[in-house]
């Protein structure tokens, strides 16, 4: 159970600076130690923010990766990587990313670099807070690989990424690492129309030689590209296999799906701690205390306050800078007034 009630925390990604998108474009022009420099501001911009606004549990931002997981292939070998989009025009969605193609065994010889992030965030965060880090699950990251050679269909991909992904949430906790998220969205986006009991399986290989070590959770949304969902957005597909996750924590979103189906949080609480979104990243509706007190109160009708934490819906990655201090503010403060009251 975790140690404060209503906890505040978020999910991983914080939004770029603009100058660090900049510089990620024009990185020829910097040296080595520019580029260091440049890594060490942007995380310390993403620390001060989560620190200003209160959080109880914050991450490094995710300030030197692409998206939330795309920058990871580039420690894959066995593959060929292809940034061409598959579709260059209209509105922005799933079906315009391409994949990278595989040319060989799957492999990480130098880890998935999530070490030295956290490494990093020791470094330059502020005593206090709790430390996060955020991994993303092999399901979740074998959807941007291309079925090829021995690999024949996405599960033997996810297979051959488990063990990899496995090492590094295990040298995390050689690192010192107290608190991990694995981001599985995909499963969650998927689960109405995959074995969602194959699924859970496959997780829970993944946290093997972890669980009570430290405080494990998963994040299960329906999809973020562009501030667009792409899963069939119900948690019933999910129930009861999901409840047999090895977590510590599952992470809903709710906020965008303006808290439908509420009550299947009494089924998570039953089984484990229930994070839950209380604000929408997907939305530039600047919510008001009132309204996340309001929203955190019909949780507790569900959700028991010692295992209840909340979050924004997803990361903030696809989120303006500006609206995203503001919600973590308005969370932080709306929290505070109802654990006063319990």
């Amino acid at each position: 159970m975790q140690p404060i009630p209503i906890r505040t925390t978020v999910i991983g990604s914080y939004p770029m600076p603009g100058w660090l998108e900049f510089s990620v474009l024009n990185k020829d022009k910097f040296g080595a130690a520019d580029r260091q420099e440049l890594i060490d501001d942007a995380v310390m911009i993403a620390i001060q923010d989560q620190v200003r606004a209160g959080l109880d549990v914050i991450t490094d931002g995710e300030q030197t990766r692409i998206d939330f997981n795309l920058s990871f292939y580039g420690y894959l070998e066995g593959i060929k990587e292809s940034f061409e989009d598959v579709r260059k025009f209209g509105p922005p969605a799933h079906d315009q990313r391409g994949k990278h193609h595989i040319i060989g065994t799957l492999s990480a010889p130098r880890g998935l670099g999530i070490v030295a992030e956290f490494e990093r965030l020791k470094r330059l965060a502020p005593n206090g807070p709790v430390l996060k880090a955020s991994v993303p699950g092999p399901y979740t990251l074998s959807g941007r690989l291309q079925p090829g050679g021995s690999y024949k269909d996405r599960y033997d991909i996810t297979e051959a990424l488990l063990p990899i992904v496995n090492n590094e949430l295990k040298s995390l906790i050689q690192a010192g690492c107290k608190e991990i998220t694995v981001d599985e969205p995909s499963m969650s986006c998927y689960a109405y129309k995959e074995d969602t009991k194959r699924l859970v399986d496959i997780f829970n290989r993944t946290v093997e030689g972890i669980t009570g070590k430290c405080r494990l959770s998963t994040h299960l949304c329906f999809g973020n590209f562009k501030g667009r969902p792409v899963g069939n957005r119900s948690l019933k597909p999910m129930l009861p296999d999901f409840l047999n996750m090895k977590v510590d924590e599952i992470h809903l979103e709710m906020a965008n799906r303006e808290f439908s189906q509420i009550e299947l949080l009494r089924s998570f609480a039953e089984a484990v701690d229930v994070s839950v979104g209380v604000v929408d990243v997907k939305n530039y509706y600047q919510e008001t205390i009132e309204d996340v007190v309001n929203r955190i109160q019909m949780c507790l009708q569900h959700v028991p306050a010692e295992k209840l934490s909340v979050a924004p819906d997803c990361g903030l990655s696809q989120t303006a800078r500006w609206a995203a201090k503001h919600k973590l503010k308005v969370m932080t403060e709306a929290a505070k007034i109802v654990r006063g009251r319990l």
